[in-house]
């Protein structure tokens, strides 16, 4: 194969991905010095397209970064109120009082947001200091030196023909080379999985964990709307299928966030986390809620679950895994935006102390003793056995072992010590033979939708003439194994309605991957119980348009 002439630019720093881990390295940055000359790529086609969250922001790791971002505007503009959970019946549910929960799950201080709009807001602020962003620039590959280190990646490529190969049309794309990079491509980015498979950055550590968020935005009756209320909720649809529960946050403009997340360790393949949610919002108390109002968008993500056992190493020769490229979500908080703020602090500081020093592409040793010492690591281990007792022993464990746990850890001390999670969530998904099938009620078209008419709300758009980005390792395995033995579960795991199987009278089945449809979840490189699919970035600018997410 011929080599591909790439030209090259050299930064002292490049960030991939603009979320808020990213964009608060880019800041830091330019903080300690100036002249510092740094980078953010985003694949998607602004600031803020990709980045869907629930959210209620902690804005501990803002006040470290920009302490007057109130008066710089940042879009923090509904406080949290008050704080609901519940624990769901079929017909009902009942109040969890707030009293014997841990401080750490008080949400007062804590606003409701819009983390795109957070993010948009970021990068405005990344801009002005001197940073270069540029959106719709997609990293398909790292750029390594003579020595095995990071120096760089390739962005920019577009025009590949169809089996994947460089023609006439093709732009190469560019290499940007610096004396670091960070990888902050949120959960399960494809260049910080193969950082960590080629460093062996995971071993030692546990498994990382994860789940499927879901969420649609509401626009609700104003009598019914509460601006600054968040509940949370536990229990029905799933009851024993699988673990998760609900978040219901009203924010301004009589808008409603409603997100549902489904643990991705669940046995049954026949599960489908997305009919799971569509079901949820006909419980009583919901469907109230909802009456007489539209959504407006809807989209997904995977979530980092694993926690504090299984952050891996985050650092090798010239690049560090920043945020959920590392996995720093507090599973019982439903919180991890902070943690990605200060983690992109922390490998800015370490990077910038290296620079001073005359060092280059070297491990960042000083950014992962900070993580794990630091307030992040301190927030992570309180909660850290809540996810693996839920995972083993149930919900109700969870609540009560867990919660326990929890408090202790506020004391300072753990009677359990560090649980084990075991299984990736791929290896949890049993042979379906096992397994009853679950009759999911026919989407109502005014509470719940089918997929396809819900992804045209997240307004995902991919050229239809590249390659497709989701790749099959043997494209045997769908229709040879998976199949038969786990009722292929790509046609219900994934909540854009991508994979499906296609049986005609009288000939084979056949596995259809419909790539134009993915919101980049990431769920079918996790849950995929042969770890037969490999998701990859599409040309720069391709996949959802998430407005408000």
């Amino acid at each position: 194969m011929t080599k591909i002439e790439r030209e090259s630019m050299e930064y002292d720093v490049v960030i991939v991905g603009a979320g808020p881990a990213g964009l608060s390295a880019a800041i830091r940055l330019k903080q300690l010095d100036a002249d510092l000359s740094v980078v953010v790529l985003e694949k998607g086609s602004e600031v803020g397209a990709h980045i869907l969250s629930g959210a209620v922001l902690d804005p501990c790791g803002l006040d470290a970064l920009i302490p007057d971002w109130k008066k710089k505007g940042a879009p923090l503009n509904v406080p949290v109120k008050d704080d609901n959970f519940y624990m769901l019946g079929e017909g009902g549910g009942v109040r969890i009082p707030n009293w014997p929960m841990p401080p750490l799950m008080n949400n007062h201080g804590n606003y409701i947001v819009s983390m795109g709009n957070v993010c948009r807001w970021m990068a405005e602020q990344a801009e002005a200091l001197g940073v270069e962003i540029f959106p719709g620039m997609a990293c398909s590959e790292m750029v390594y030196g003579d020595n095995g280190e990071v120096r760089g990646v390739v962005a920019g490529v577009f025009g590949l023909e169809a089996d994947g190969s460089y023609g006439e049309g093709t732009e190469p794309g560019m290499e940007l080379l610096g004396k670091y990079v960070f990888l902050s491509e949120g959960v399960r980015g494809s260049l910080s999985q193969e950082v960590i498979g080629k460093y062996n950055l995971g071993e030692g550590h546990e498994p990382q964990k994860y789940g499927l968020g879901m969420k649609e935005i509401w626009e609700i009756d104003p009598d019914k709307h509460k601006e600054g209320s968040v509940t949370h909720t536990m229990g029905w649809p799933l009851g024993k299928n699988a673990g998760g529960g609900s978040f219901i946050y009203h924010l301004e403009n009589n808008q409603v966030y409603v997100g549902f997340v489904v643990h991705l360790n669940y046995k049954n393949p026949h599960l489908f986390p997305y009919m799971e949610f569509q079901r949820f919002k006909h419980h009583p108390m919901v469907a109230e809620l909802l009456k007489g109002g539209k959504r407006i968008a809807y989209g997904a993500r995977a979530i980092t679950e694993g926690g504090y056992q299984s952050m891996p190493k985050m650092v090798a020769p010239g690049v560090a895994l920043l945020g959920c490229s590392v996995g720093m979500v507090n599973v019982p908080r439903i919180k991890g935006n902070h943690n990605a703020m200060l983690s992109g602090k922390a490998a800015a500081e370490a990077a910038f102390a290296a620079i001073q020093d005359g060092r280059a592409s070297d491990e960042l040793s000083d950014y992962e003793v900070e993580v794990r010492e630091g307030p992040i690591g301190q927030d992570l281990k309180k909660v850290r056995n809540v996810k693996p007792i839920w995972s083993k022993s149930g919900l109700m464990a969870s609540l009560t072992l867990g919660g326990l746990d929890m408090w202790t850890n506020t004391l300072g001390f753990s009677f359990l010590g560090t649980k084990s999670h075991g299984k990736t969530d791929a290896a949890a998904t049993e042979k379906a033979a096992r397994w009853n099938l679950i009759d999911y009620p026919k989407p109502d078209g005014k509470l719940s939708f089918d997929r396809l008419t819900n992804v045209a709300f997240s307004f995902t758009n991919h050229e239809e003439s590249q390659p497709a980005h989701l790749k099959l390792r043997d494209a045997s395995v769908p229709i040879a194994v998976n199949l038969p033995e786990y009722a292929e579960p790509a046609q219900r795991y994934c909540p854009a309605g991508v994979y499906e199987v296609v049986e005609e009278a009288g000939k084979d089945p056949r596995f259809v991957i419909n790539f134009q449809n993915c919101v980049h979840c990431k769920t079918c490189d996790i849950k995929d119980p042969s770890q037969n699919i490999h998701w990859t970035v599409p040309q720069g600018g391709d996949g959802p348009n998430y407005p408000n997410m």
